[in-house]
Protein backbone atom coordinates (compact mmCIF):
# COMPACT_ATOMS: atom_id res chain seq x y z
CA UNK A 1 0.00 0.00 0.00
CA UNK A 2 0.70 3.72 -0.18
CA UNK A 3 0.23 5.40 2.85
CA UNK A 4 0.62 9.80 2.05
CA UNK A 5 0.10 12.82 4.74
CA UNK A 6 0.34 16.02 4.17
CA UNK A 7 -0.20 19.74 5.80
CA UNK A 8 0.78 17.99 9.44
CA UNK A 9 3.08 21.27 10.75
CA UNK A 10 2.76 24.71 11.40
CA UNK A 11 5.29 27.48 10.88
CA UNK A 12 6.71 27.40 14.34
CA UNK A 13 7.42 23.98 14.38
CA UNK A 14 10.38 22.28 13.41
CA UNK A 15 9.48 18.82 13.22
CA UNK A 16 8.07 18.70 9.81
CA UNK A 17 5.50 16.11 7.60
CA UNK A 18 8.60 14.48 6.58
CA UNK A 19 9.97 13.39 9.74
CA UNK A 20 6.14 12.57 10.93
CA UNK A 21 5.85 9.95 8.14
CA UNK A 22 9.18 8.91 8.54
CA UNK A 23 8.24 8.08 12.18
CA UNK A 24 5.21 6.50 11.57
CA UNK A 25 6.80 4.24 8.71
CA UNK A 26 8.91 3.32 11.49
CA UNK A 27 6.27 2.79 14.03
CA UNK A 28 4.11 0.55 11.14
CA UNK A 29 7.61 -1.68 10.96
CA UNK A 30 7.88 -1.98 14.82
CA UNK A 31 4.00 -3.21 14.94
CA UNK A 32 5.60 -5.97 12.78
CA UNK A 33 2.48 -4.94 10.27
CA UNK A 34 4.83 -5.01 7.79
CA UNK A 35 7.95 -3.53 5.53
CA UNK A 36 8.20 0.09 4.49
CA UNK A 37 10.25 1.67 2.19
CA UNK A 38 12.00 5.23 2.07
CA UNK A 39 9.38 8.63 2.38
CA UNK A 40 9.54 10.72 -0.87
CA UNK A 41 8.40 14.14 -0.90
CA UNK A 42 6.55 15.40 -3.78
CA UNK A 43 6.50 18.96 -4.70
CA UNK A 44 2.60 20.45 -5.37
CA UNK A 45 2.02 23.78 -6.45
CA UNK A 46 3.06 27.13 -4.57
CA UNK A 47 0.04 29.47 -4.98
CA UNK A 48 -1.83 32.20 -3.16
CA UNK A 49 -4.98 30.66 -2.92
CA UNK A 50 -3.35 27.34 -1.67
CA UNK A 51 -2.74 26.98 2.10
CA UNK A 52 0.22 25.30 2.86
CA UNK A 53 3.27 26.20 5.80
CA UNK A 54 6.24 26.70 3.87
CA UNK A 55 6.97 24.55 0.80
CA UNK A 56 3.50 22.95 0.28
CA UNK A 57 4.97 18.85 -0.36
CA UNK A 58 3.26 16.10 0.50
CA UNK A 59 5.50 12.95 1.70
CA UNK A 60 4.63 9.45 1.01
CA UNK A 61 5.85 6.18 1.41
CA UNK A 62 5.64 2.37 -0.10
CA UNK A 63 4.98 -0.51 2.42
CA UNK A 64 4.35 -4.32 1.80
CA UNK A 65 1.14 -5.15 4.47
CA UNK A 66 -1.31 -8.02 4.98
CA UNK A 67 -4.16 -7.81 3.76
CA UNK A 68 -5.25 -8.43 7.37
CA UNK A 69 -3.90 -5.66 8.90
CA UNK A 70 -4.77 -2.94 6.50
CA UNK A 71 -7.55 -1.47 8.03
CA UNK A 72 -5.68 -1.65 10.97
CA UNK A 73 -3.00 0.68 9.80
CA UNK A 74 -5.87 2.96 8.44
CA UNK A 75 -7.07 3.53 12.06
CA UNK A 76 -3.46 4.10 13.48
CA UNK A 77 -2.05 6.18 10.54
CA UNK A 78 -5.36 8.84 11.53
CA UNK A 79 -5.12 8.60 15.03
CA UNK A 80 -1.47 8.87 14.89
CA UNK A 81 -1.52 12.31 12.82
CA UNK A 82 -4.68 14.10 15.51
CA UNK A 83 -1.78 12.80 18.10
CA UNK A 84 1.19 14.12 16.43
CA UNK A 85 0.65 16.90 13.96
CA UNK A 86 1.20 20.80 15.24
CA UNK A 87 -1.62 22.58 16.43
CA UNK A 88 -3.51 24.69 13.86
CA UNK A 89 -2.49 22.35 11.03
CA UNK A 90 -4.88 20.83 8.42
CA UNK A 91 -3.82 16.75 8.09
CA UNK A 92 -4.62 14.77 5.33
CA UNK A 93 -4.30 10.64 5.29
CA UNK A 94 -4.44 9.05 1.97
CA UNK A 95 -4.12 5.08 2.03
CA UNK A 96 -4.08 3.66 -1.26
CA UNK A 97 -3.73 0.02 -2.39
CA UNK A 98 -2.79 0.47 -6.10
CA UNK A 99 -3.36 -3.47 -7.06
CA UNK A 100 -7.39 -2.82 -6.04
CA UNK A 101 -7.37 0.28 -8.57
CA UNK A 102 -9.15 -0.59 -11.88
CA UNK A 103 -7.81 3.01 -13.38
CA UNK A 104 -4.29 4.15 -11.78
CA UNK A 105 -4.24 6.56 -14.15
CA UNK A 106 -7.02 8.79 -12.76
CA UNK A 107 -5.03 8.45 -9.53
CA UNK A 108 -1.46 9.63 -11.78
CA UNK A 109 -3.49 12.33 -13.02
CA UNK A 110 -4.56 13.72 -10.20
CA UNK A 111 -0.88 13.74 -8.41
CA UNK A 112 0.21 16.16 -11.91
CA UNK A 113 -2.64 18.41 -11.65
CA UNK A 114 -1.31 19.19 -8.52
CA UNK A 115 1.50 20.77 -9.39
CA UNK A 116 0.05 22.99 -11.89
CA UNK A 117 -3.57 23.84 -10.52
CA UNK A 118 -5.47 24.66 -7.60
CA UNK A 119 -7.60 21.50 -6.36
CA UNK A 120 -10.52 21.57 -4.05
CA UNK A 121 -11.39 19.00 -1.08
CA UNK A 122 -14.43 18.31 -2.55
CA UNK A 123 -12.78 17.17 -6.18
CA UNK A 124 -9.94 15.31 -3.99
CA UNK A 125 -12.72 13.66 -1.67
CA UNK A 126 -14.51 12.90 -5.05
CA UNK A 127 -11.74 11.39 -6.90
CA UNK A 128 -10.98 8.90 -3.89
CA UNK A 129 -14.69 7.69 -3.66
CA UNK A 130 -14.59 6.86 -6.86
CA UNK A 131 -11.78 4.88 -7.19
CA UNK A 132 -12.31 3.33 -3.36
CA UNK A 133 -9.35 5.20 -1.93
CA UNK A 134 -9.49 5.60 1.85
CA UNK A 135 -8.90 9.57 2.39
CA UNK A 136 -9.47 11.49 5.42
CA UNK A 137 -8.89 14.80 7.46
CA UNK A 138 -7.31 14.78 10.96
CA UNK A 139 -7.71 17.97 12.72
CA UNK A 140 -8.39 21.81 11.30
CA UNK A 141 -9.78 22.25 7.71
CA UNK A 142 -8.53 19.09 6.57
CA UNK A 143 -6.89 20.95 3.12
CA UNK A 144 -4.04 18.13 3.39
CA UNK A 145 -6.12 15.40 1.85
CA UNK A 146 -5.80 17.41 -1.29
CA UNK A 147 -1.49 17.07 -1.41
CA UNK A 148 -2.11 13.30 0.48
CA UNK A 149 -3.97 12.34 -2.41
CA UNK A 150 -2.10 14.15 -5.06
CA UNK A 151 1.25 12.36 -3.50
CA UNK A 152 -0.10 9.07 -3.74
CA UNK A 153 -1.00 9.56 -6.84
CA UNK A 154 2.64 10.80 -7.75
CA UNK A 155 4.44 8.04 -5.89
CA UNK A 156 2.51 5.70 -7.71
CA UNK A 157 3.65 7.24 -11.21
CA UNK A 158 7.81 6.23 -9.79
CA UNK A 159 8.52 9.14 -11.88
CA UNK A 160 8.50 12.45 -9.30
CA UNK A 161 9.90 13.71 -6.14
CA UNK A 162 13.18 12.81 -4.01
CA UNK A 163 13.71 10.75 -1.39
CA UNK A 164 13.95 12.44 2.08
CA UNK A 165 17.01 12.36 3.94
CA UNK A 166 20.56 12.09 3.48
CA UNK A 167 22.14 9.55 2.34
CA UNK A 168 25.51 8.43 4.30
CA UNK A 169 27.52 6.52 1.76
CA UNK A 170 31.20 7.88 2.70
CA UNK A 171 32.41 11.45 3.68
CA UNK A 172 31.62 14.71 1.36
CA UNK A 173 34.40 14.67 -1.06
CA UNK A 174 35.12 11.45 -1.20
CA UNK A 175 35.14 9.25 -4.23
CA UNK A 176 33.73 6.19 -4.39
CA UNK A 177 32.72 3.83 -7.44
CA UNK A 178 28.89 3.27 -8.82
CA UNK A 179 29.17 -0.40 -7.28
CA UNK A 180 29.53 0.71 -3.61
CA UNK A 181 27.12 3.49 -3.91
CA UNK A 182 24.66 0.85 -4.68
CA UNK A 183 26.07 -1.69 -2.40
CA UNK A 184 25.86 0.68 0.47
CA UNK A 185 22.48 2.02 0.57
CA UNK A 186 18.90 1.74 -1.08
CA UNK A 187 19.90 3.39 -4.31
CA UNK A 188 19.82 1.06 -7.38
CA UNK A 189 20.87 3.40 -10.34
CA UNK A 190 23.45 6.07 -11.16
CA UNK A 191 22.64 8.45 -13.62
CA UNK A 192 23.52 11.14 -15.86
CA UNK A 193 21.51 14.50 -14.92
CA UNK A 194 22.18 15.82 -18.21
CA UNK A 195 20.56 12.41 -20.67
CA UNK A 196 20.25 9.83 -18.16
CA UNK A 197 23.07 8.01 -19.03
CA UNK A 198 23.09 4.86 -16.95
CA UNK A 199 26.65 4.86 -15.05
CA UNK A 200 28.26 1.32 -14.93
CA UNK A 201 29.37 -0.10 -11.49
CA UNK A 202 33.18 0.77 -12.38
CA UNK A 203 32.60 4.44 -12.71
CA UNK A 204 33.35 7.05 -9.98
CA UNK A 205 31.70 9.89 -8.49
CA UNK A 206 32.85 12.32 -6.34
CA UNK A 207 30.19 12.82 -3.26
CA UNK A 208 29.00 16.22 -2.65
CA UNK A 209 28.03 17.80 1.19
CA UNK A 210 24.06 16.32 0.62
CA UNK A 211 23.83 12.93 -1.09
CA UNK A 212 19.97 12.56 -1.73
CA UNK A 213 18.10 9.86 -4.65
CA UNK A 214 14.90 10.99 -6.76
CA UNK A 215 12.56 8.28 -8.14
CA UNK A 216 12.43 7.74 -11.29
CA UNK A 217 11.02 4.44 -13.07
CA UNK A 218 10.33 3.64 -9.73
CA UNK A 219 13.98 3.51 -8.35
CA UNK A 220 15.95 5.32 -5.86
CA UNK A 221 18.35 7.40 -8.42
CA UNK A 222 20.80 8.88 -7.80
CA UNK A 223 21.95 12.01 -10.32
CA UNK A 224 25.20 12.97 -11.29
CA UNK A 225 27.02 15.91 -13.28
CA UNK A 226 30.28 15.83 -15.12
CA UNK A 227 32.98 17.26 -13.51
CA UNK A 228 34.60 19.58 -15.58
CA UNK A 229 38.49 17.87 -14.64
CA UNK A 230 39.09 14.69 -13.20
CA UNK A 231 38.12 15.32 -9.91
CA UNK A 232 39.24 13.17 -6.60
CA UNK A 233 41.04 9.32 -7.53
CA UNK A 234 40.46 10.22 -10.96
CA UNK A 235 36.25 10.69 -10.61
CA UNK A 236 34.85 11.78 -13.55
CA UNK A 237 31.25 12.46 -12.04
CA UNK A 238 29.94 14.54 -8.74
CA UNK A 239 26.52 14.19 -7.32
CA UNK A 240 24.26 16.92 -7.84
CA UNK A 241 23.68 19.35 -5.40
CA UNK A 242 20.17 20.06 -3.64
CA UNK A 243 19.11 23.12 -5.80
CA UNK A 244 19.54 21.04 -8.88
CA UNK A 245 17.79 18.08 -7.76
Amino acid sequence: MLICIDDTDNIDVKRGTGQLASLLAEQISDHGWGVCEAVTRHQLLVHPDVPYTSHNSAMCFAAEIAPEYHEQIIRYSGEFLERESAAGSDPGLCVVVPERLTNPGWLIAFGFSAKQEVLSKDYAYAVAAEMGIHLSEHGGRGDGVVGALAGSGLRLSGNDGRFRGKISIASPGETVSVAQICANSYITRVKSRADGRLLQPHELVELGEVVKAVLIDQEAVLLVSPLNSTGNQGAMWRTCSKDEL
